[in-house]
């Protein structure tokens, strides 16, 4: 090769131009995933099994609405009981008292060795346990005794099954995001005069925050999906609402589908929203934060100019 064709009419060298590395097993992976993709939506919109138009027509019925609403509430309820309850169950797990901290540890082993569905259970025939609940002093007189049955209804056995147990889960999240901060962060307040209290609520649980808020979106959204199981106990959630209907009418896979998909778009809604709390408390740390989807398409659309 001349020099004249390396560098040119002008005297300088060409403009490399980069060439895009061939991956052809790329393209094969995605041939496959868009046949199958093809496949499975071509069958759910041709097989009349699926009944779409059942589908349409319950899917704003109210009374999967009314169940759609006692699934929220529950899991709101639930998740607001379960952070509390974690967040005191975890500093009493870091103390230094033998006894708080052992207290804290039984707790958790406990309700995180028992299955979610038998304290359901349990909670709802506590009447067979205590058939009246003495509300007073410990060890001493007791001023009321409501009967069980009418204190703890189904909706509150709900609450008291999916709070106290996602209680011991969320201790152990926030222990560890506790954990995860410098211990020179607690030292540094203390030497400032700070209380043990101050430097938790000031110094360490705004750095924690990172670490915490991941696993306890993943929670949140596995309570949405956990509270399917209190039909058992009777309370009107979306999958009950749809179990009384299919009962009368015996379509039964159209009105699953309906729930499904509530359940998806209520779980879409929860991804979103973790998203841009990491995005939040993720600031200041030194890796750089995930983009949005605005500003992937962005980045998408600038590589492909660059391409072309």
């Amino acid at each position: 090769m001349s020099s004249d064709e390396v560098t040119g009419s002008a005297g300088r060298p060409e403009q490399i131009r980069a060439v895009p590395v061939r991956r052809p097993g790329r393209w094969v992976a995605a041939v496959v995933v868009l046949v199958v993709a093809v496949a499975l939506v071509r069958s759910a919109a041709t097989d009349s099994h699926f009944e779409w138009s059942v589908v349409g027509h319950y899917l704003t019925d109210p009374r999967v609405i009314e169940g759609l609403r006692v699934t929220l509430e529950l899991t709101v309820v639930a998740m607001a009981i379960g952070i509390v309850l974690g967040v005191l169950l975890a500093v009493m797990r870091l103390s230094p008292n033998p006894l708080v901290s052992g207290g804290s540890w039984l707790y958790i082993w406990f309700f995180r060795g028992t299955p979610v569905l038998v304290q359901l259970l349990f909670w709802y025939n506590i009447a067979a346990l205590y058939p009246k609940i003495g509300l007073g002093v410990p060890f001493g007189p007791s001023f009321v005794h409501p009967d069980a049955n009418t204190l703890i209804r189904p909706f509150t056995a709900a609450i008291l099954g999916l709070g106290l147990n996602e209680g011991a889960y969320m201790a152990e999240i926030v222990r560890a995001g506790i954990i995860s901060v410098d211990e020179g962060q607690a030292d540094a307040a203390q030497s400032l005069g700070m209380t043990r209290l101050q430097t938790m609520r000031r110094i360490v649980m705004p750095q924690a925050m990172r670490v915490i808020i991941p696993p306890t979106g993943n929670e949140t959204i596995s309570m949405l999906k956990t509270t399917s199981l209190v039909s058992v106990i009777a309370v009107g959630d979306l999958l009950y609402a749809v179990q009384n209907i299919y009962s009368t009418n015996f379509k039964t896979i159209p009105l699953l589908i309906v729930a499904s998909i509530w359940y998806l778009i209520c779980t879409s809604v929860l991804y979103v929203g973790q998203f841009y709390l990491e995005r939040y408390y993720g600031r200041g740390s030194s890796r750089q934060l995930a983009p949005t989807p605005l500003q992937r398409l962005t980045a998408l659309t600038l590589r492909r100019r660059e391409w072309s």
